[in-house]
């Protein structure tokens, strides 16, 4: 389990495919000192990855086949710079909201502008994630938790804006963001579940 609150940010130093699974190395020296067993959770870019190796400050995750057909995490390249962030524990503050690191789909940048000091953001996602987009809910973009500021329903899905601080921008990957690009789209939790409630008791 995570919140959304990134830790720090990794680089990629490499991917290998083996057998249809992936093996991505990412270097994580921002993290400090901090010691991660094989084993361990950790959210990049908001896929919940185990970690099967950790060698001086750079870790190694395998990535089934599944989680390559619905996140981007295949197409990193060396150099990629990604967000991180250890699962929670149960003493740590819970500053973001409640995230799985299951990603739900990917959302596309559409719009980017200026907004006093923070920028602000326009996404377009697909309607199977539409009803549980709600203004002053809470998504995870990318691993980074928001607030929906505003909410469009259209024929493509739903358009969404959200407003990011310069302390959002300058810790995480979101600062270099372009129109076009994809990210991973995490849904609130509850959300989920309350139309799977509806749903079955349809």
């Amino acid at each position: 389990m995570f919140t959304g609150i990134v830790q720090a940010l990794g680089t990629v130093c490499g991917t290998e495919s083996r057998d249809g699974d992936l093996v991505i190395e990412i270097e994580a020296q921002s993290l400090g000192d901090v010691v991660i067993d094989v084993g361990d959770s950790v959210a990049v870019n908001g896929v919940c990855l185990t970690a099967v190796r950790q060698l001086d400050q750079k870790l190694l995750f395998d990535v089934s086949r599944e989680t390559l057909s619905c996140t981007r995490l295949g197409k990193l390249a060396p150099g990629s710079q990604v967000n991180l962030e250890l699962a929670m524990r149960a003493q740590d503050r819970f500053g973001g909201h409640l995230v799985s690191g299951h990603v739900d789909g990917l959302a596309i940048l559409i719009a980017r502008e200026a907004s006093a000091r923070s920028t602000q953001m326009s996404f377009r996602a697909p309607a199977v994630v539409a009803p549980f987009i709600a203004e002053k809910g809470s998504v995870t973009i990318d691993g980074v938790s928001l607030t929906l500021n505003r909410v469009i329903d259209v024929d493509a899905g739903v358009e969404f804006e959200l407003n990011l601080v310069p302390h959002t921008l300058t810790v995480t990957t979101l600062g270099a963001l372009q129109v076009g690009q994809a990210v991973h789209l995490e849904v609130d939790m509850v959300a989920r579940y309350l139309k799977r409630l509806q749903d079955y008791n349809q």
